[in-house]
């Protein structure tokens, strides 16, 4: 076996043997966007030894996304970290995205751990920076925002505050500022594929996206650590027999391989396997893939920001990039395929995936019937690059300076995300969300709106409570922001909120200035919102298409 080993074979091998070396206070990089990627069998096992042994102990676990689902893999764990009162297992987290972890936010905001977050692109560019000798990233992304040591650095409690194990620094450059993402260099990395061979050399034919997961072996494996690279796979196939086009990691970056059993290896949070989002089959994209969506506020606004994209794709005359987030802009695509006019705007998930059909909620990320998967540090360059042409996002709150908060208030911290980097790079941004929030009675008769009962929560606010977007320095680099809800339309100026559209049946004091707590900038009487939102029908927005066309 040892000469085995020497020679590089003999690397497969079970959990608790692959893991048993795993050191006190150790660093551990973790691959999963989601369910998608997420080794859930190497996280349980790691826990078992833990309450078995008493060891490791004291770890600080860093991930691109989060590595797991409400129940599954690290919520599950820290659940009964939670539930138990165990403080010693888990040190701190390092993680762009806590929102499906009930408990970590808990024990975050308990203080219990140190955390800190950064966006998703800025934890994937990490993992390639520091695969690559470097030390952290250098980006212009997050400045004047949540991220900004002059603001909260990152951080998410105190005892990250105290500790600074991973820190934000602001650094000038001939003049001009940026912001350097640093942290501890992982020891270990469980990530996961589908086939390893002999060798160790993985594939990932069966899986939603690539993820990060080659950039995570990377920095584990850069000098001087050569830490432990442990991958969760499905099968083992004999040496010489992957196409070597396929692999995704190369065999010598991998130090043992355990195989998981199905369901501890799904490709979602709901859904253990599909060809279609494996990429193996390409369905046509259709309403009966997609459904249709009744009308609706939510219909309303997804909608107007199709008519936002319709009209730049006729304007630039071919078909534009666009990243649709989660929450209402979900549901833009739902539109498109209704009105025919899927074909001009190609999607994008910041997981990877261009095209098909995005999924929601816990199984965010995977996609069915995508064209194309790339890599995620791919796919943020891209974005903060400015390729695409267009993103829409949701918003949380949004105050008087046009400072937009995607997700955080007082005892909610899901995190941002791939929030920061979008923004950064998007030349045009359209948010999109309902005016309110809370239990809401709104309805849509005979083309208008009517309000019998509106939210208790104001979105527009005096100041918002964590700035993750200034939109000044947006606006002022010369991009295009409009915040869409379902009774008026919203342009971002450097001086402020410009009103521009206002629903029908929608009162202008009552309905939007009222339920404000600043006022807006108005400049002129607004304009209607296009009455086609407000319809059953469909908006026949194909003709607009056609008629370009034919110019």
């Amino acid at each position: 076996m040892n000469s085995l080993r020497l020679m590089g074979l003999g690397k497969v091998a079970s959990a608790r043997q692959a893991l048993s070396g795993i050191r006190d206070g150790s660093v551990i990089a973790v691959s999963g966007f989601n369910m998608s990627t997420t080794p859930e069998l190497l996280l349980e096992e790691l826990y078992r030894i833990y309450k078995e042994t008493g060891h490791p102990r004291y770890l600080f676990l860093i991930s691109d996304t989060f590595p797991g689902a409400p129940g599954r893999a690290l919520d599950r764990v820290f659940e009964e970290l939670y539930k138990e009162g165990d403080d010693e297992f888990i040190e701190g987290v390092l993680m762009p995205y806590l929102g499906w972890s009930k408990w970590l936010q808990k024990m975050v905001l308990e203080d219990r751990i140190e955390a800190y977050t950064w966006s998703i692109g800025v934890m994937a560019y990490w993992f390639r920076e520091v695969g690559s000798g470097r030390p952290g990233v250098l980006t212009r992304v997050g400045l004047g925002t949540f991220f900004d040591p002059r603001m909260d650095g990152g951080y998410l409690n105190e005892r990250a505050r105290k500790s600074g194990r991973a820190r934000v620094q602001l650094i000038t450059i001939d003049g001009e500022e940026y912001l350097l993402y640093t942290a501890p260099q992982p020891d270990v990395a469980l990530i996961r594929g589908s086939t390893a061979d002999e060798l160790g050399n993985l594939t990932m034919e069966d899986e939603a996206i690539y993820g990060t997961v080659l950039n995570i072996a990377q920095a584990t494996k850069a000098y001087p650590k050569k830490g432990l690279v442990v991958a969760q796979v499905l099968r083992v196939a004999r040496y010489g027999s992957l196409n070597p086009k396929e692999v995704a990691v190369p065999g010598p970056l991998v130090d043992y391989v355990v195989v998981a059993s199905p369901d501890k290896h799904w490709q979602t949070a709901s859904i253990n396997y599909d060809p279609r989002i494996a990429g193996r089959i390409i369905p046509p994209i259709s309403e009966d893939l997609v459904g249709r969506m009744q009308l609706s506020i939510r219909k309303v606004i997804a909608r107007r920001v199709l008519l936002e994209l319709v009209k730049l794709a006729v304007d630039e005359g071919r078909q534009i990039i666009v990243n649709l987030g989660v929450g209402i802009p979900s549901h833009v695509m739902q539109v498109a395929v209704e009105e025919k006019v899927e074909e001009v705007i190609a999607t994008t998930i910041e997981s990877g995936p261009w095209g098909g059909v995005p999924l929601t909620g816990p199984d965010f990320g995977a996609a069915i019937g995508p064209y194309a998967i790339i890599q995620m540090p791919d796919q943020f360059a891209i974005y903060e690059g400015g390729v695409i042409d267009a993103a829409s996002l949701g918003f949380l709150q949004i105050d008087k300076e046009g400072n937009v908060n995607p997700s955080m208030l007082p005892g909610r911290l899901p995190g941002p995300g791939g929030f920061p980097v979008i923004i950064s790079g998007a030349p045009r941004i359209y948010y999109a969300g309902g005016f309110t929030a809370g239990k809401r009675d709104i309805r849509i008769v005979d083309g208008k709106l009517y309000i019998i009962k509106d939210g208790d929560v104001s979105k527009f606010v005096e100041r918002v409570y964590k700035v993750f977007c200034p939109c000044k320095r947006m606006v002022d680099a010369g991009r295009e922001v409009l915040v869409i809800t379902e009774r008026a339309v919203f342009r971002m100026e450097s001086n402020g909120l410009k009103l521009e559209e206002v629903a029908p049946g929608v009162d202008v004091e009552r309905d939007i200035i009222g339920k404000m707590e600043f006022k807006p900038i108005i400049k002129r009487e607004p304009e209607e919102m296009p009455k086609e939102i407000f319809r059953p029908e469909p908006m026949r927005l194909r003709r607009l298409l056609e008629e370009a066309g034919k110019r």
